[in-house]
């Protein structure tokens, strides 16, 4: 049986080591939530093969769900370079959006060129509240941007998230995610049935945990 594009993504990043799971030793994000996984989706880019796989991904779904996308825009820092690689696949014009405006010259928070009504699908490289992610689409809006919706390459599929994106009424679409994630590591024996245990747990009540 053939796998699923959630599954073949998750594989992929299990294999080059951009999602780390260690529920033994726990990481501590910028949050300060401490967690037993930590995903740096980055390390996609050294990957030819990887990224292209990536990429394809995106673009197939954003010819299927916004078939009038005008631009393609990235949040930096983290989905730059995909978005870029979207957008050059797709033949559209790129900009990205910082977590907040520059401090000095322009001043600018979204960096490239646009027109305010034009429509816009946005690229990120991964959720986890949706914090940083809506900040970007609401700067996008301010400035008159139509934005059709939000693609990413992998969420934990926390409820914060999903009460977030709903009150600023933004759709996510995203090619992994964290199920997926347990169940191809499982598969692959990268983690034991007691890890899954201890995740799954982690997974219920993430700002808690470990404290």
């Amino acid at each position: 049986m053939s796998l699923s594009i959630e599954q073949i993504i998750a594989d992929n990043l299990l294999q080059i080591k951009a999602i780390k799971l260690e529920p033994t030793n726990p990481f501590t994000w910028a949050s300060g939530w401490k967690s037993p996984i930590y995903c740096d989706n980055r390390k996609i880019l050294s990957y030819p093969a990887i990224r292209k796989i990536v990429c394809n991904a995106f673009v197939e779904k954003i010819r299927t769900l916004y078939p009038n996308v005008e631009i393609i825009a990235g949040v930096a820092t983290g989905a730059i370079a995909i978005g870029m690689l979207v957008a050059e696949e797709m033949g559209l014009p790129f900009i990205y959006v910082r977590p907040e405006a520059k401090k000095h010259g322009l001043a600018n928070c979204i960096e490239g060129v646009y027109e305010a009504g034009q429509k816009i699908v946005v690229i990120e490289d991964l959720i986890s509240t949706g914090g940083s992610s809506i900040k970007a689409i609401e700067a996008l809006r301010t400035a008159g941007c139509n934005v059709l919706g939000m693609l990413a390459i992998f969420t934990y599929g926390f409820d914060v998230a999903t009460q977030n994106f709903a009150t600023i009424d933004c759709t996510i679409h995203t090619l992994s995610n964290y199920n997926a994630l347990i169940n191809q590591a499982v598969a692959s024996k990268y983690i034991t049935a007691e890890h899954v245990a201890q995740l799954q747990e982690w997974r219920k009540n993430p700002a808690e945990w470990g404290i």
